[in-house]
């Protein structure tokens, strides 16, 4: 399996445990407000698995977790045989997930290769293609959202938000389908030079909107944060 991007160190990836982030190339989304334009691109050079295990083996004590992220890691055919030999060292792993391949997130959760799970929630349901740039196969969005509820993995699911893309009702919308799921955040949109729409073009809402909405919503949910 192939890499495009590799943070060593991160301490906010894995909730409460010290993390490396693996990032693959390429997805089949094409969200404006995406921060990881070079990913979605699959401009960056390779990395490859060599490397990486290389790496996990020098830090098994410095490490908890693996996080796989993108990009869309689920789009990879060679992401159940990685996670495996990852788990095969102790690591715990976590992965970020459009949702879009519910049978490589049932497959994982099966097979008890997953210790947590992000699935980024784009926008209601109706609203998906305008956000995604891509007809959605929304029923397949239905199934890892029920597929992942229904587990006893840990998750979240999150959403990223900008004042131009997704209205405030968007978001009651979201979290009222979400609804007596474990944790939702809502991740306030940060405007940088990789955005894929590019600078100066998207906006993220005022944080003490944000706070106003979220006494709205927060009782949804075992745990609500907003980043």
């Amino acid at each position: 399996m192939k890499f495009k991007g590799h943070q060593k160190s991160s301490f906010i990836d894995y909730p409460d445990k010290i993390s490396t982030v693996l990032f693959t190339g390429g997805c089949n989304f094409r969200c404006p407000y995406c921060h990881n334009s070079e990913l979605v691109n699959n401009l960056e050079e390779d990395i490859l698995e060599e490397y990486v295990f290389d790496f996990l083996r020098k830090r098994k004590k410095m490490l908890d977790a693996v996080c796989i992220s993108g990009g869309e890691p689920t789009m990879n055919d060679d992401l159940y045989d990685f996670i495996i030999r990852v788990k095969e060292l102790g690591y715990l792993v976590k992965i970020d997930t459009n949702g879009t391949n519910p049978n490589m997130i049932r497959r994982l959760i099966k097979d008890n290769l997953l210790d947590y799970i992000a699935m980024d929630i784009k926008a209601p349901l109706k609203k998906y293609k305008d956000i995604t740039i891509l007809n959605v196969d929304i029923d397949a969005i239905k199934e890892s959202i029920n597929i992942i509820i229904n587990s006893d993995v840990n998750y979240e699911f999150r959403t990223t938000i900008c004042r131009e893309l997704l209205s405030k009702q968007d978001i009651r919308d979201m979290a009222e389908y979400l609804k007596g799921s474990k944790k939702y955040v809502l991740q306030n949109f940060t405007d940088t030079d990789t955005v894929l729409i590019g600078r100066d073009q998207l906006h993220p809402y005022d944080v003490i909107e944000l706070e106003e909405l979220g006494k709205e919503i927060e009782s949804y949910f075992d745990a609500f944060m907003i980043r």
